[in-house]
């Protein structure tokens, strides 16, 4: 009977992502194959296969327009969206306008032309992170809690969600970013920690920043308000130092070279994170641009000066946020940093002079944080955790007024006003007059804060269609706002003056059933040629062992050897190696039949030797259930291994005939 896995928190950032894991009492945060207890949230596509995580990011230079990261940043969001436009012109892959508006992410991957959407890029990602978890668990992976910054609307949540079910998980939660960070604040600070505390929560990232005023009291969670910026965060500061060097650098036509400008971008990301500790760096790039070597020094002073106004924009959510909780400086018993732009001494300066020189927590790890909530949410959801969580509640808030226009001065009529508590539901009768045989109407759905309608974010436009369709006359419709625990908005409807239920047809922009199965389909399609190109790969990497193995082999044991056998296996080994190198693409099959008739050759010498020095023929293991490609890896892997070791007795026993005449 299979061991059913726990359930794991994932924090899905823009530019790395960390998966946790509750377990022996505590979290424990999964380190992927590198080492690493933190992943790139990048994607690469080449022509033979696709590279998820430090892979794609290692490749990045030589394969710009096909490595895909910052996905985060789209989720959710329409192409014509004037972050999208903006971010677009730094990218170095291309995004288009798909259907209602959805940017299309286009790649070239095994020759062919793909668009992909954001939620496939962050499903992507987030089956890394599940597969991560599954390696260190040794079982499948169903359930997480999957984490999003509290700024998210309620099409960037459900987008996040839609990623989550691509990607085959079960999302049992969407939780906020701050409201994770605050949970394993307050775990942490458990045994020290007596009554009633307001926490300030900072998460500035990669991508986004999140403030949030959190009561922690008995292991109870209640967040009092929260404001942010979904595009402000460690990749701004970067852009911002790339564009300083392309400006001196003008001259040398680097603006138009993908390549280069991503070669300046890493170096300029490394720079950021030295200045973080040390007052000056330095920049060295060989060969940057058409043999031009670039050379260049930058001190904090001047880091900080390129970037104060984003900085300053760091600290207008703080001051928002403390507004609407109604609290002032001295009611913030903490204030906790989250996030890796967290590190830099200016924002850290910036936000202890906002609070009166007060002292900032950093007692818990800012890359780790979120997703050691997240765990222990997931925990609590599962009930796998123990009395240290068993109590642990949590009472989020929206972060945003929703609305509808429903005047015909255009006015925004408010049914949930920011920072309600979660989850929460709200009616509004609204009075229509209908003209004969018309099948509906449309309402528009609003966020934001302003009075008039268009000037907040249009979020959806949702269709009341009536069956039947009634006369021309005064109508009176109830729509209800419904708010789940993940932040998702559900809406339904009841026209009061017939008393029939209405359908709400959602609006476009969103995936549908269908396009949600194809893109799992398609997953699943992905995973399983990635498998299949791994599987080539580890069988070509034993293949070539072996080769190698046996030539070593032959070398210890010359002496033993007929001139002419030796110069036999040594000639099959050679053409076998340089058919390798040439074939390094070649399919399972082929790579079968090359071995079996390398060891058509080796091993009748190596048994005539061996039976001639007085041993045994080597025994051959066939696999009962060999694979469709004709070489499965557990009856290569067994021949392999066989081999080896008869080939380690044999060089044992010759070297100690040796030693005893010696």
């Amino acid at each position: 009977m299979a061991v059913r896995a726990p359930a794991i928190g994932i924090d899905l950032g823009t530019t790395y992502s960390c998966v946790s894991v509750w377990q022996h009492d505590r979290v424990e945060v999964i380190a992927n194959d590198q080492g690493n207890r933190t992943t790139p949230s990048c994607v690469g596509f080449r022509d033979t296969e696709r590279l998820i995580g430090d892979a794609a990011k290692n490749q990045v230079v030589m394969n710009p327009a096909n490595t895909v990261f910052d996905a985060k940043r789209l989720i959710g969001r329409r192409f014509s969206d004037a972050s999208v436009q903006s971010d677009i012109k730094l990218w170095p892959f291309k995004v288009i306008g798909g259907t209602a508006e959805k940017p299309m992410v286009v790649v070239n991957y095994k020759g062919e032309e793909k668009q992909f959407a954001a939620e496939e890029i962050s499903a992507m990602v987030l089956m890394k992170m599940r597969g991560i978890a599954e390696t260190y668990l040794g079982s499948n992976v169903k359930n997480a809690v999957v984490t999003v910054p509290a700024y998210f609307n309620d099409s960037q949540r459900q987008a996040t969600k839609d990623a989550g079910v691509i990607a085959g998980l079960n999302v049992m939660r969407i939780i906020n970013e701050p409201t994770a960070a605050a949970i394993a604040y307050g775990l942490d600070k458990k045994a020290t920690s007596v009554g009633e505390k307001n926490v300030l929560i900072f998460d500035l990232g990669g991508g986004t920043l999140d403030v949030s005023i959190v009561t922690i009291v008995e292991g109870c969670f209640k967040v009092k308000a929260t404001s942010g910026d979904t595009h402000l965060g460690g990749e701004d500061f970067d852009n911002e130092m790339v564009n300083h060097f392309v400006q001196r650098l003008k001259r040398k036509g680097i603006s138009g070279d993908q390549r280069s400008l991503r070669r300046l971008k890493i170096a300029c990301e490394r720079a950021k994170r030295t200045l973080s500790s040390t007052a000056q760096t330095t920049i060295a790039i060989d060969s940057l641009y058409d043999g031009f070597d670039f050379y260049s020094t930058i001190t904090r002073a001047r880091f900080e000066e390129m970037n104060m106004d984003l900085f300053r924009k760091c600290m207008v959510p703080v001051e928002k946020c403390l507004r609407d909780a109604m609290m002032g400086h001295s009611n913030i018993h903490d204030v906790v940093l989250v996030g890796g732009s967290t590190r830099i001494p200016k924002v850290q300066q910036l936000l202890q002079d906002f609070f009166n020189g007060k002292e900032l927590c950093k007692s818990i790890n800012p890359d780790e944080a979120v997703a050691c909530g997240a765990a222990v949410q997931a925990a609590v959801l599962s009930g796998e955790g123990n009395e240290k969580v068993k109590y642990v509640e949590t009472f989020d808030v929206t972060p945003l007024s929703l609305g509808l226009e429903t005047s015909e001065d255009g006015a925004m009529t408010v049914l949930i006003p920011r920072n309600t508590t979660i989850p929460t539901k709200k009616k509004k009768i609204i009075s229509s007059t209908y003209s004969d045989e018309q099948p509906g109407m449309w309402i528009p759905v609003y966020e934001g804060e302003g009075t008039m309608a268009w000037d907040n974010n249009l979020l959806r436009e949702f269709e009341l269609s009536v069956i039947p369709l009634p006369p021309s006359g005064f109508h009176r419709v109830s729509v209800c706002f419904d708010i789940d625990a993940n932040g998702i908005l559900n809406l339904s409807a009841k026209d009061k003056t017939t008393g029939q239920s209405i359908t709400i047809t959602d609006d476009k922009g969103r995936l549908s059933k269908d396009e949600i199965e194809k893109m799992v389909l398609e997953s699943e399609k992905y995973k399983s040629e990635d498998e299949e190109h791994k599987e080539e790969v580890e069988t070509k990497n034993a293949l070539e062992n072996y080769a190698y193995g046996m030539m070593n082999t032959i070398k210890d044991a010359s002496k033993q050897l007929p001139a002419a056998d030796k110069k036999k296996i040594e000639h099959a080994i050679e053409s076998f190696i340089q058919w390798l190198d040439g074939n390094q693409l070649a399919e399972a099959d082929e790579f079968e039949d090359k071995m079996k008739e390398l060891e058509s050759i080796c091993n009748p010498i190596i048994a005539k030797m061996y039976q001639g020095a007085g041993g045994e023929a080597p025994i051959e293991i066939e696999d009962d259930a060999p694979t469709s490609s004709g070489i499965g890896s557990n009856n290569v892997g067994r021949e392999i291994k066989v081999n080896v070791l008869w080939c380690s007795f044999f060089v044992e026993f010759i070297f100690n005939i040796l030693l005893y005449f010696w």
